[in-house]
C-alpha cells in the first residue's frame, strides 16, 4: 500500500499529571512504522509539568486543553480530541502506557482487510514502574467475542490503549459518556458491540502500566459504581438477554462486598455477597468451593 493511499489515523492521548512517563509514551508514538498519523495530546489541566514536557515536541504534536484548563476527566478529553479530528481511524493511548512500533500499521491492515469490523483490539504486556514486562494481557488460547451479552457480562476487551477505532463508529454508537469518571472502556466497547463487528488481533501492540496509582480501592470502587449505570443504559438501549443482566448485576455486586470489605464496612460487604448470591447461585458456589478463581470475577 502506498504512503498516499494509507488512511489517516488520529492518536489521542488524554494527559493529566503524568510528567514521570508522558515523554516514554509520546516517544512511543512518534516510533511508529506507520507514517500517515497525527498526534493529538489533551491537557486536562494538568498541575505538575506535564504540559512543558509536552511542549518540547510542538513541531510533532498538536496540544489542546479545555476551556478555562479545567480537569474534566479522561472521556471529556478523548472526546475533544475526537472532534478535533478528521481522520479515517482513531487510536487511543493512555499517558502512561506505550504503543510497539508496528502497532498502528498492523492494526489499519487488519481493519482495511475487515470492512466490517468497525472495533479492533489487540494483545499487550503489562508492565511494572521500570517498563520489566509482568505478563501477557491476554493468553494465547484466549477466545476473542464481538457478542454484545459477552461483553455485558465479562468485559473482555482491555483498555483503551489496544484499540483502532473507525471514526463512523462513533456516529452510530456514540463518544464517550462524560458522565462516567470510571469505566469507560467498558461503556464504549458495549455501545460499539451493539452496532459493529469486533475483531481481536493477537499481536503484541502496546504495554499496560500498572503502578500504585492505577490500583488503588478507590478507583476500583469507582469502576464497579459506574458499572451499575452502564448496566441500566445498556439494558435500556438494546435486548439483552434477563439472564446476562441478571448475572452481570450479581458481578456488579460481588465486587462492591470486596471494595465495603476493603473499607471494613462489614454490613455492607455481606450485604452486596447475598444480594449477589441470590442473582447468580449457581456462580456464587463455584466461587465458595473454590471452583472459580474469585480474581476472574469480572
Amino acid at each position: 500500500m502506498d504512503y498516499i493511499q494509507k488512511p489517516k489515523v488520529t492518536i489521542i492521548i488524554p494527559c493529566y499529571n503524568r510528567e514521570k512517563y508522558i515523554q516514554k509514551t509520546v516517544n512511543s508514538v512518534l516510533n511508529q512504522t506507520y507514517e500517515n498519523f497525527e498526534v493529538i495530546c489533551i491537557d486536562d489541566g494538568c498541575t505538575d509539568n506535564t504540559r512543558d514536557i509536552l511542549n518540547i515536541y510542538s513541531k510533532k504534536i498538536k496540544v489542546i486543553e479545555h476551556l478555562g484548563r479545567l480537569n474534566k476527566g479522561q472521556s471529556a478529553s478523548i472526546n475533544l480530541g475526537i472532534y478535533n479530528s478528521d481522520s479515517k481511524y482513531i487510536s487511543i493511548l493512555d499517558s502512561d502506557d506505550l504503543f510497539a512500533p508496528s502497532k498502528i500499521e498492523e492494526q489499519v491492515e487488519y481493519l482495511e482487510a475487515n470492512p466490517k469490523i468497525g472495533y479492533m483490539y489487540s494483545n499487550g504486556y503489562a508492565i511494572d514502574e521500570n517498563d520489566n514486562l509482568l505478563y501477557p494481557l491476554f493468553p494465547n488460547d484466549y477466545i476473542a467475542s464481538g457478542d454484545p451479552e459477552t461483553i455485558l457480562l465479562e468485559c473482555p476487551l482491555g483498555t483503551p490503549s489496544g484499540y483502532l477505532i473507525r471514526r463512523n463508529v462513533f456516529k452510530k454508537a456514540g463518544v464517550f459518556n462524560e458522565k462516567l469518571r470510571s469505566a469507560q472502556d467498558h461503556d464504549i466497547a458495549i455501545r460499539i458491540s451493539e452496532i459493529s463487528e469486533i475483531g481481536y488481533l493477537n499481536k503484541i501492540h502496546w504495554y499496560k502500566r500498572e503502578h500504585s496509582d492505577s490500583l488503588s480501592s478507590l478507583q476500583a470502587e469507582r469502576r464497579w459504581r459506574s458499572g451499575f449505570l452502564i448496566l441500566k443504559n445498556a439494558g435500556r438501549r438494546y435486548p439483552y438477554s434477563f439472564s446476562t443482566k441478571r448475572r452481570r448485576l450479581a458481578v456488579l455486586n460481588f465486587r462492591m462486598g470486596q471494595c465495603m470489605l476493603v473499607k471494613n464496612k462489614y454490613y455492607l460487604a455481606v450485604l452486596h455477597f447475598l444480594i449477589s448470591g441470590l442473582l447468580d447461585p449457581m456462580r456464587a458456589i463455584k466461587v465458595i468451593i473454590k471452583k472459580e478463581n474469585i480474581g476472574g470475577y469480572n
